[in-house]
């Protein structure tokens, strides 16, 4: 059986699925003890603590519900790079569709944003079948090109998805950092569970050019024609600072980051993020002892 995609935060939806539920419900798995109070159901009081403690508790269990993920999808213009035969919006296709059908597989709700100059594509998440081919259809059809609208498409997402969500981001981030980090602080202000999948290109990180070249700005009108070594060293300083803001914002916001390059086996990025996000999980809902 394939490792289930799982959320790290409680989730709240309409049906029982896998995932744990802000809420107190009638199920088979233990949550914790709580204080007897005037009213509660007596059926749920523990005889064993009372005849123990003498004290009133009663058992509480959790609830589980079905998740719903967005997959927010950068289409700006430098997603359209790709030194090695894949451009970084087709290597991020690849790990959204995947994704899109573990999740739908599993019985939870995907759902698809494209998100270029503003949102372009909008599909509200879904649980059946049909949803998943027309999501996996519509795909194809998005193209990269003009100015990055990633920060104010995440924060539509933000207000627009009102109960608890997994947020799935695929971008090159290049943006201003400050704004990305607000954004992604909404998110997380309305208790969504928030993943970065920090999409790069080989070349944007080594910038290995050995000729003069022209640089043209995929997002803009503008180029630039020089030599890669008189550049190099600034271009390095100022990339490792971009990285080192980001990663430190995810950390401090617990997002989910994740840097993946073109180059990279995406069977091997999707099986660590799923048992990594299995573990995560585990660990974080052990049942309380009293």
């Amino acid at each position: 059986m394939a490792q289930p995609l799982c959320s790290r935060h409680a989730m709240e939806g309409t049906v029982s699925g896998l995932h744990k539920s802000p809420h107190r419900g009638s199920s088979v798995e233990f949550a914790e003890y709580r204080q007897y109070v005037p009213g509660d159901d007596l059926r749920r009081l523990d005889w064993r603590v009372l005849a123990r403690t003498d004290r009133y508790y009663l058992k509480e269990f959790e609830a589980e519900t079905n998740l719903r993920a967005y997959f927010a999808l950068d289409l700006s213009g430098s997603m359209q790079f790709g030194s090695d035969g894949s451009t970084k919006l087709a290597y991020a296709q690849k790990l959204l569709a995947t994704l899109a059908y573990l999740v739908i597989r599993q019985g939870d709700a995907a759902g698809l944003l494209g998100i270029g100059s503003k949102t372009v594509f909008d599909l509200p998440p879904r649980r059946n079948p049909a949803h998943l081919q027309l999501l996996l259809d519509s795909l194809p059809t998005l193209k990269s090109g003009g100015g990055t609208g990633l920060v104010v498409g995440l924060h539509e997402l933000a207000e627009m998805a009102r109960r608890r969500a997994l947020v799935i981001a695929f971008s090159d981030c290049f943006c201003d950092v400050d704004e990305l980090m607000a954004v992604l602080q909404h998110l997380c202000f309305e208790r969504h569970d928030v993943v970065i999948f920090h999409i790069l290109d080989p070349q944007e990180i080594s910038f290995k050019f050995d000729r003069p070249l022209r640089f043209i700005d995929l997002e803009g009108l503008t180029s630039l024609v020089t030599e890669p070594s008189v550049i190099r060293d600034e271009y390095l300083r100022h990339f490792r600072q971009f990285m080192e803001t980001l990663q430190k914002g995810c950390r401090e916001f617990s997002i989910d980051y994740r840097r993946v390059l073109t180059t990279d086996n995406y069977e091997t990025v999707l099986a660590d993020f799923l048992i990594e996000r299995s573990r995560m999980v585990a660990n974080r809902w052990c049942s309380p002892s009293l």
